[in-house]
């Protein structure tokens, strides 16, 4: 199976070209990064540099991975948005991949692992999984909190916390909770875990696939009505 998976979560992006066998083992081909607030002008582009490397070309393609939240809205939307028409127009299918769920699979453990990231605004999207020996997820949910409250949840739990930036570290730090730095997922990770779902027949029509923001945008909220003094 020939894989092209995107992230455009966060503050940069990449794209990475995979090949899959039936034994769930994956070669990454190409693993190519995006600049941040560049998505739109660079995404193409780099999925035609990481074909043509390999002398291929997208009709060889076989499916699609993405990263399909939580992050930044436009990044969502450039990336989903370029996988929907890629997938409609080649008739392949497609695997939406929780950000959070691939930053679980970095800490590289099993057992009871949650995960944070960087909300901004003194928030976290916060991942809470049971990852068992066979790398699958279990009692998955995913949630916005604020900071204070996360870390006052894992506290109370019997867990391993992981994150990749340090403001989340730096906060459980000075709560004197332990916890396992890991690298930001990229296009690779999202590439795997794709692999998984689609051999599990877990995909997506190009019409049903939606970002995970976990929280409404600017515009939404400002436009939600006002409440009665």
């Amino acid at each position: 199976m020939l894989l092209l998976a995107i992230d455009t979560s966060g503050r940069n992006g990449s794209v990475a070209l995979a090949r899959g066998d039936s034994a769930q083992t994956l070669e990454i081909l190409e693993l190519l990064p995006l600049a941040g607030r560049m998505y739109s002008a660079q995404l193409i582009p780099q999925i035609k540099v990481a074909l043509e490397r390999h002398q291929l070309t997208k009709r060889e393609l076989d499916a699609f991975a993405v990263a399909s939240g939580p992050g930044s809205f436009t990044g969502l939307r450039v990336g989903l948005s370029t996988v929907k028409a890629l997938a409609e127009v080649l008739q392949k299918p497609i695997a939406a991949v929780s950000v959070l769920q691939a930053a679980a699979r970095l800490a590289g453990c099993y057992g009871h692992v949650i995960v944070a990231l960087d909300a901004g605004r003194q928030q976290v999207f916060a991942g809470d999984y049971e990852i068992h020996g066979n790398g699958e997820f279990s009692s998955r949910q995913e949630l916005l909190l604020p900071l204070n409250d996360f870390l006052h949840s894992v506290s109370e739990r019997s867990a391993v916390l992981a994150t990749p930036d340090a403001s989340v570290a730096n906060a459980a730090q000075g709560r004197g909770l332990s916890f396992q730095e890991i690298a930001s997922p990229q296009a690779d990770t999202i590439a795997r875990l794709g692999l998984e779902q689609l051999r599990a027949g877990q995909s997506v029509a190009p019409e049903a696939l939606e970002p995970n923001y976990l929280r409404p945008s600017d515009a939404e909220l400002f436009s939600l009505p006002k409440l009665r003094q």
